[in-house]
């Protein structure tokens, strides 16, 4: 086999998802230090993904990445979320070593393996990892922390318990009154001071105007802010979502709600990666009340 100088790894989804890359990532560096690692995302996640230390440099995954894709000369292309059009763009580039999933046109790929992610067996973690163990690549450390996140910029806000209330899947989401409820009780009961997180549309402004105690800034941060904030918080409550696993990359433990009635969705693969974090499990979400999150909290 050809040595591998050049590797790209596309990671192109959300910005969750490509989190539970990272130890998946630092394993092909720490394999093959002397090849420079390029990673290709989506346009959103190209900030938060250059916060990612064993990264020599990161792409968005666009049109003009794609069409002088054949002009890089990468030794190896690592598709870590399987897309026909990311499997024939690997192929056509000539690309030597080609890693991914047995589907949407995994044939034309020469090192795959089957996609039984969707039972959940084990951690999204995890999967990535055995993925780029097709060729070798392993890691002792199997975080998924930001190595180059930038420095704190909101002092005002260490200490504080943040909530993040929307999920990209209403299935999986807590009642939004509930948090508006555990706000308010967080910060009256607990005196503690409450930020409320996150990208959202409908139900965001039932968070204003709750009081000094509780801040609103859904939808007023970028991701790398959001990580920033997080960083500094002691504590984020959250069902399964993007900012849970921004929140257990930057080392802030995370209170996690989930159902476990729906297969591959569990917190056994989807929950927060690392020590120090909760999870309330149950097979309906609305069965979690309120004073049972406040005793663990």
């Amino acid at each position: 086999m050809k040595a591998i100088k050049k590797i790209l790894a596309v990671r192109s989804d959300r910005f969750g998802e490509f989190l539970l890359n990272i130890p998946a990532l630092r394993a092909l560096k720490d394999t093959y230090p002397d090849a420079r690692l390029t990673l290709a995302v989506a346009p959103g996640v190209r900030k938060l993904a250059e916060c990612v230390e064993c990264a020599d440099r990161v792409v968005t995954w666009d049109d003009d990445f794609k069409k002088n894709l054949r002009k890089q000369h990468f030794d190896a292309g690592i598709i870590l979320n399987p897309t026909k059009e990311a499997h024939w763009l690997a192929f056509f580039a000539g690309i030597p070593v080609r890693v991914g999933y047995g589907r949407k046109w995994g044939i034309l790929l020469n090192c795959r393996m089957p996609d039984n992610k969707s039972l959940g067996l084990k951690h999204e973690v995890e999967y990535n990892l055995d993925l780029v163990g097709l060729i070798g690549a392993k890691t002792t450390n199997k975080s998924i922390s930001l190595g180059r996140l930038p420095a704190d910029i909101n002092p005002e806000y260490a200490g504080a318990v943040a909530i993040h209330p929307f999920t990209s899947d209403k299935a999986k989401e807590w009642p939004i009154e509930r948090f508006k409820e555990l706000a308010q009780c967080i910060a009256g009961e607990l005196r503690s001071r409450v930020l409320v997180v996150g990208a959202g549309g409908v139900g965001k402004e039932k968070f204003d105007n709750l009081g000094d105690g509780i801040i609103n800034l859904i939808n007023k941060t970028s991701l790398v802010e959001l990580a920033q904030i997080l960083k500094q918080c002691r504590l984020l409550i959250s069902c399964d979502s993007g900012p849970m696993h921004l929140a257990a990359a930057a080392g802030t433990p995370v209170l996690a709600l989930f159902r476990n009635d729906l297969p591959g969705k569990t917190a056994k693969r989807w929950g927060p990666w690392g020590k120090g974090h909760i999870v309330i499990e149950k097979p309906c979400l609305s069965d979690i009340i309120i004073e049972e999150i406040l005793d663990k909290v």
